[in-house]
């Protein structure tokens, strides 16, 4: 998270939770997706649930989340801001062009729909150029609700590929990460190049500039929590998450710039399985 309020004094408010909220609704809508239409996927992980596979499951993602900002960062130094926006909106039509077709072809499945393979990759594609239209085209503020959306589709999509040892351990390691990232690594570099750069990994909002690395994280949790936990410790998770990120809001005020995941995953953890011993 991001102070882009340089000449104002920032004063955190809960209205600032709108975001978060929003994403986090459309994460437990596509979580809901999974549960009713009972759709199995493969574990994105490298390793089973066994031994150390949790633990080298979450070391590749964080090592995965450190490349890939250190690569951001080292083009955005070197000026070569074209490359970071053809990459990213290259990554987000791929990203965008699975998560539509695999929702659609959920749906059209519930709805009993004739040709529904045909039908979610038509619909895949029409959602794909305009997303990506949206996003790297027009200059308009409409990207945000994309941005939101792919948050929480993308994190439910995490949340029901990933089993729970590895997913809790990902999340930990990931806002451990966040932490040195922010304050001695990439992302703290790249925050002070400009986060409005990165258009379709970021959005502002009021006085905040915001990742879709957060929001997909937050909407992780939850969905894995309504999954495989149920709504009692969904919500309890998303309270916790809720008020991680207000605490993180309120150090922006001392700080100026605060990673978002430390306070939001560990208080949405403490909730979810506070929730899921009762």
């Amino acid at each position: 998270m991001d102070n882009k309020a340089e000449k104002t004094v920032f004063q955190a408010s809960p209205a600032l939770l709108a975001p978060v909220i929003a994403s986090l609704f459309v994460g437990a809508f596509c979580a809901f997706l999974f549960l009713i239409s009972d759709t199995s996927l493969p574990s994105v992980t490298l390793l089973p649930e066994v031994g150390f596979g949790p633990l080298v499951n979450a070391a590749v993602f964080v090592v995965a989340a450190a490349v890939g900002a250190s690569v951001i960062y080292l083009m955005m130094k070197h000026k070569v801001r074209w490359l970071v926006r053809f990459l990213t909106s290259f990554a987000m039509a791929v990203v965008t062009f699975f998560l539509s077709e695999l929702y659609c072809w959920m749906l059209f499945s519930l709805l009993n729909v004739g040709n529904v393979d045909l039908l979610a990759f038509m619909n895949a594609v029409l959602i794909t150029v305009i997303v990506d239209i949206e996003l790297f085209v027009l200059d308009n503020r409409g990207y945000e609700i994309i941005i939101l959306m792919l948050g929480g589709a993308l994190g439910a999509f995490l949340g029901a590929s990933i089993p729970t040892f590895s997913a809790v351990l990902i999340l930990l390691f990931l806002a451990v990460y966040d932490v040195v990232a922010v304050f001695r690594g990439p992302v703290g570099k790249i925050a002070l190049e400009g986060l409005e750069h990165l258009r379709g990994l970021s959005f502002s909002f009021r006085d905040i500039q915001m990742g879709l690395g957060d929001l997909t994280f937050y909407s992780m949790l939850i969905s894995h929590a309504i999954i495989f936990f149920g709504p009692l410790a969904a919500a309890s998770g998303a309270v916790g998450v809720l008020a991680g990120s207000f605490f993180s809001f309120k150090m922006l005020e001392k700080k100026g710039m605060f990673p978002g995941l430390p306070f939001s995953i560990i208080l949405g953890l403490a909730g979810v399985f506070t929730a899921s011993l009762l």
